[in-house]
């Protein structure tokens, strides 16, 4: 694992190539991805949200999601909802909490719903591209328009300055587009709302949801994200999220769970007499068939039984049911979704079968396994090259990819451009990820959260990451010798077909240029896979470049 530097060098020499040689790309490798405006309408709107607290920018506080002194205020929310006229209990709600899963799950969910043709309100976070992808409204599943949202704003703008006035500042970001969200939902008439918790549960702002509002409950997953918002272990997160059930709602449990944490949320449940349905359920049978592509799109085959007597008696059976949201995980939320389409059946809801299978089918979230089309390669300069991009940022979610990967190209060689904040596990997401496919290389990169810098991890210090976990599995990293000229092919400096592992740092569009580069040399005619992962925001800056 010598000579760092020199292939670090190396490298650089293939971005700057690669970025010089496109018109309109800014040479300034860290800007090489400018930041999208959202709608000029909106700018008075983000104006006011901007200048509050924001922890999506900033990062949680230790112990926010705890009941503790420290912890997020959840009656400073129940105030604004009171001064705003408590929109949320104009309309029925699913409640979403959980680690992992919980946007794809609301997709499906909010999907299905909209298939039987109900007027539905999803919100979820963070977005991808416009702050208006949080807020869905009616049959179309389409994020709320700029001009609706700046009229609902200007409407409610007066109150929630009133509110912020009277917390001495203390409202937040989150809370107060959550209060515009509930708003907007009631003041559209919807019939029922998808709605996904933010952090842990309990405290989380939308917790205000009461329960004579709450049709149903869903926990997807535990895991150890955010620890130190939620306590600091499993069980503590897990009573974190278990706050989100309400008494005599039913709760649906994703999972599958270790069996303490499953114990923690069967407990709460029963202490707030609530029906349990748990999608891990040993009568689901639920199964992936395999892949294929329907009119160039990649698909999932799957079969979802699912037969569950305890608390609930609930049969379906859908095969070869095709989702567009690829990964066994994936699979794991539409069983989810699916059976508390199920539940909401039993509370007079009618959902066919008919609609569950397309609702499922039509089910698509950016950033979940994306794989961008030929055109959207062309733009990113890199022709004919698979880029997949999804935004993994725990070591679960890192191992879900991989799971994926290897299910969906198992002979592909890759490169992983890899972004992540401060507060993740480098170490165990690289881990997850290092012995995947036929991995060539690893390209650490740097972008904005939020609109700053300031929780980014340094690429020095993701490239690091990777080095260590390479060293513990004993693969070997890409010694390189100088390169005389940046015009030498990477074959010519040294770079063999082996199981070495090229490490180094960039920008975001070089990396991703590079990494095409790198495949090329390898593979000829076959460029492999471009895999753009580690956070939400990385997919955000790629998309944002498509799109500018």
């Amino acid at each position: 694992m010598k000579n760092l530097s020199i292939l670090y060098r190396f490298t650089r020499s293939i971005q700057r190539n690669m970025l010089c040689s496109v018109p309109g790309v800014v040479h300034n490798t860290r800007h090489a991805f400018s930041t999208l405006r959202e709608d000029p309408q909106l700018d008075e709107m983000m104006e006011f949200l901007e200048s509050l607290k924001n922890f999506e920018k900033s990062g949680v506080p230790k112990g926010a999601g705890t009941d503790s002194e420290d912890g997020f205020d959840l009656g400073r929310m129940r105030r604004l909802m009171g001064l705003m006229g408590n929109p949320q209990s104009r309309f029925k709600s699913v409640h979403i909490a959980g680690t992992k899963g919980k946007g794809s799950t609301a997709a499906f969910l909010s999907s299905i719903l909209r298939a039987e043709g109900y007027s539905v309100g999803c919100y979820t976070s963070p977005h991808i591209q416009t702050i208006r992808e949080r807020i869905t409204l009616g049959k179309s599943g389409e994020p709320v328009s700029a001009k609706a949202l700046n009229h609902h704003f200007n409407t409610r703008r007066e109150v929630i300055e009133r509110a912020v006035k009277l917390e001495n500042g203390c409202l937040s970001h989150f809370e107060v587009f959550t209060a515009i969200a509930f708003s907007l939902f009631a003041e559209e008439n919807t019939e029922i709302a998808v709605v996904e918790a933010g952090l842990g549960g309990a405290r989380d702002a939308t917790n205000v949801i009461s329960g004579p509002d709450l049709a149903i409950s869903i926990i997807t997953t535990v895991g150890e994200e955010h620890l130190d918002a939620l306590g600091g272990s499993l069980e503590s997160i897990a009573m974190a999220k278990s706050g989100i059930v309400k008494n005599g709602r039913p709760l649906v449990i994703g999972g599958p769970f270790i069996p303490s944490i499953e114990c923690i949320l069967r407990r709460k449940a029963s202490s707030m007499s609530s029906p349990v349905v748990s999608a891990s359920d040993p009568g689901n049978r639920s199964a992936l068939r395999g892949f294929s592509e329907v009119s160039g799109i990649p698909h999932q085959l799957c079969d979802i039984v699912l037969q569950i007597e305890k608390d609930y008696d609930l049969f379906i059976e859908l095969l070869g049911v095709k989702l567009c949201m690829l990964g066994a995980h994936q699979l794991q939320n539409a069983v989810t979704a699916t059976c508390a389409a199920l539940c909401l059946n039993k509370q007079g809801w009618s959902l066919s079968s008919g609609a569950i299978r397309t609702g499922l089918e039509s089910a698509f979230l950016l950033g979940r396994t994306q794989i961008l089309s030929s055109d959207e390669a062309n733009l990113l300069g890199v022709s004919g090259a698979t880029i997949l991009l999804d935004g993994a940022h725990t070591k679960e979610s890192a191992r879900a990819l991989a799971n994926t990967l290897q299910m969906t190209f198992p002979k592909g060689k890759m490169v992983l451009v890899v972004a992540m904040a401060n507060d993740k596990d480098h170490l165990g997401f690289a881990r997850e990820l290092i012995s995947v496919g036929d991995l060539d290389a690893v390209f650490s990169t740097e972008v904005d959260i939020a609109g700053a810098k300031s929780r980014m991890a340094s690429a020095s210090l993701l490239k690091c990451a990777w080095v260590n976990a390479s060293r513990e599995m004993n693969m070997k990293v890409l010694d390189l010798k100088v390169a005389e000229s940046e015009d030498q092919s990477l074959q010519a400096a040294g770079i063999v077909k082996s199981q070495s592992i090229l490490l180094a740092e960039g920008s975001l569009l070089a990396c991703v240029r590079a990494g095409v580069k790198i495949l090329n040399e390898r593979t000829g005619e076959q460029p492999g896979i471009i895999v753009v992962t580690g956070s939400l925001h990385i997919v955000s800056a790629v998309l944002r470049f498509l799109h500018s």
